[in-house]
């Protein structure tokens, strides 16, 4: 590993939005049974996507967004893609892991320490459901972390919606806004605005556009903090990574990121 993490989540946030204009969060969310048949026989396939990938959609992505679901299933070949995709990703765009962890203790300092200090990225995806022990150890390594608080998928009214993404909205406010953001899902339009009010100038995550159906419109016109900080990142994954299976993958990628960096919404 050579990636030098010399700056806050916040700040490259802010240097890398004001450098492009763009709030796209690009997410490689690499399964390998959707690559492209090309590169299915390649030493490892999810690197050389990935490569592509980015290569491609450089210049429209304000930020990078793996899962780690998707590397872990391709056993240590998809890890080893995994620490070649974070390293491989320039400096000056922030790197968010998606795990949706949220442990205590011993546990929480050890997924922190393998996320920050050895991957090196700038950011985690984290699940509250445990409480402030989930959150202290974040703040004492200084970290980032994106919490669940209205996430995207039809399941969420079983818990929170009506009143628990509101609960942890304002639990929220006791914290840094420099290490702490949230994901709001981009489906649940209804809320997007009351959301972003309780959040006020906090970054958001937004899951949900593209293949889950969530409108960029709606988002872009609700949940900009403001016009000169927007501090939102657009997640699309399957909607550009996937957009063609063809050898023309990595340009039809880009067009897709250059479509949501380029809207005329913002």
């Amino acid at each position: 590993m050579g990636k030098i993490v010399s700056k806050s989540f916040w700040y490259k946030y802010q240097e890398r939005y004001n450098n492009t204009k763009s709030v796209l969060c690009v997410g490689l969310d690499s399964d390998f049974n959707q690559l492209p048949k090309l590169l299915k026989n390649a030493q490892n396939p999810i690197w050389e996507f990935n490569k592509a990938i980015i290569e491609a959609t450089l210049d429209y992505a304000c930020a990078y967004k793996p899962n780690l679901a998707f590397y872990l299933a391709d056993g240590l070949r998809g890890l080893d893609a995994l620490y070649k995709t974070v390293d491989f990703i320039p400096d000056n765009i922030p790197v968010i892991l998606d795990v949706k962890v949220g442990d205590i203790g011993n546990t929480m300092n050890a997924y922190l320490t393998a996320f920050f200090k050895d991957l090196e990225v700038d950011a985690i995806t984290l699940n509250p459901l445990m409480g402030k022990d989930v959150i202290q150890p974040v703040l004492e390594k200084n970290g980032f972390a994106f919490v669940l608080c209205l996430t995207s998928n039809p399941g969420a009214s079983d818990f929170l919606i009506d009143g628990m993404a509101e609960k942890i909205a304002n639990w929220l406010q006791n914290y840094p806004k420099e290490n702490f953001g949230a994901v709001v899902g981009a489906t649940q339009s209804a809320d997007l605005k009351k959301m972003r009010n309780l959040l006020q100038d906090r970054i958001l995550l937004i899951p949900g556009i593209g293949a889950q159906g969530g409108d960029l419109k709606t988002v872009l016109q609700q949940a900009i903090y403001s016009e000169a900080t927007p501090n939102i990142l657009v997640n699309s994954s399957r909607g550009i990574i996937f957009a063609s299976q063809d050898h023309n993958f990595a340009s039809a990628a880009r067009e897709e990121a250059r479509k949501i960096a380029e809207s005329e919404y913002l």
